[in-house]
């Protein structure tokens, strides 16, 4: 399986290095040789990042606090500030846009850059991810690492090649040989779950998945076998999403301790209701198609019940809640989500006539 003969592209995957804890250790001088992480101190918390002094220890992001605190006594727990983060990635996005306006943003802290014809260093990837990572922390005093590959698979793959601040090239010449033998564990889409799942029909490595079928995993992975053998090949052809629209709106908590009590409960819906109506006020023009209720059992099993809906209608959350409930059998309630879903093919056509003027 080849890749096509169309003009090869040139996609960097710009990636921070523990991007909230950096500009943690950044801002103060007393964090900068200890190990740190970052997330809300309640004994049911969990972590959003920690440095990589941290990570020596074992302590990984959406770890509880409390398994961190175990595996690491020293490690200090920040409380994250996001809209300093949102500016700090909205002054590495002004670099990028130095360099390309085709930008992909997946998250505050990476995106994909598409600089095929960038005439800049000489129209080099491999110099622009150089350089851009040179601005970065110049301007920024933050280090970000860098993939640069013929498509955005095997540039966010290579990212993490030779973190912390690096950068991998797979150029296309090397495409086969850098992918024969990944393990599958590492292509995004494919959780522990399916991994092991694969694991035990004999699947590790994409060498394992060329020498097999599209059907044949498709009676183990479903639809993401054929998207699976392409990338075994590190066949990518998906384009850069310029132009994302959000898919939905989503409010959670988790107790300070487990409860029981339907009443109780509700007291959190409601809370969670009025919260999720003032962030709803940022999206008003956003057409509504669905209601979910989310509920997370003291066992850590979770269950969802969503309903179309055209409205944020709060009466509507109440019965999803109630039919949630039905399926506790007698468990205590650990965590409580609202969202909602949004008409994504409106809200293009809407972008779409709105470029027009």
């Amino acid at each position: 399986m080849n890749q096509s003969s169309e003009q090869v592209r040139k996609i960097i995957h710009v990636d921070m290095d523990c991007f909230y804890a950096a500009v943690e250790m950044r801002d103060n001088p007393h964090l900068r040789d200890v190990p740190i992480a970052v997330g809300g101190n309640g004994p049911r918390s969990v972590l959003c990042t920690c440095n990589y002094k941290a990570r020596a220890f074992g302590v990984r992001s959406a770890m509880p606090n409390s398994k961190a605190k175990v595996l690491c006594p020293e490690l200090i727990i920040v409380n994250g500030r996001m809209a300093v983060y949102q500016q700090v990635s909205a002054q590495i996005r002004a670099i990028f846009l130095r360099y390309t306006d085709l930008i992909e943003p997946l998250s505050l802290d990476e995106a994909f850059l598409d600089v095929t014809n960038a005439t800049v260093c000489h129209g080099s990837a491999t110099l622009i991810a150089k350089q851009i990572r040179a601005d970065i922390y110049n301007e920024l005093q933050l280090t970000a690492s860098a993939g640069i590959a013929p498509n955005k698979f095997l540039a966010k793959i290579a990212s993490d090649e030779n973190k912390p601040n690096g950068q991998c090239v797979v150029s296309p010449q090397d495409v086969s040989e850098f992918v024969t033998d990944l393990p599958l564990k590492k292509i995004p889409g494919i959780g522990p779950k399916t991994s092991e799942k694969l694991k035990r029909f004999g699947f590790e490595s994409c060498a394992d998945v060329r020498a097999s079928s599209v059907a044949k995993l498709h009676s183990i992975v479903g639809k993401f076998a054929n998207s699976l053998y392409q990338r075994s090949f590190g066949i990518d052809h998906r384009e850069l999403e310029t132009q994302r629209v959000r898919k939905s709106l989503a409010i959670e908590t988790t107790m300070a301790e487990d409860i029981d009590s339907v009443e109780e409960c509700l007291t959190v819906l409601k809370e969670l209701f009025g919260k999720l109506e003032l962030r709803l006020e940022k999206h008003k023009n956003r057409a509504i198609n669905k209601q979910t209720v989310k509920i997370k059992f003291a066992d850590f099993q979770q269950t969802t019940v969503d309903v179309q809906s055209s409205v944020c209608h709060y009466d509507t959350f109440i019965e999803l809640f109630q039919k949630a409930m039905t399926r506790s059998n007698d468990r205590k309630v650990r965590l409580i989500g609202l969202s909602l879903g949004f008409d994504v093919k409106e809200s293009i056509e809407q972008q779409n006539q709105l470029a027009l003027f």
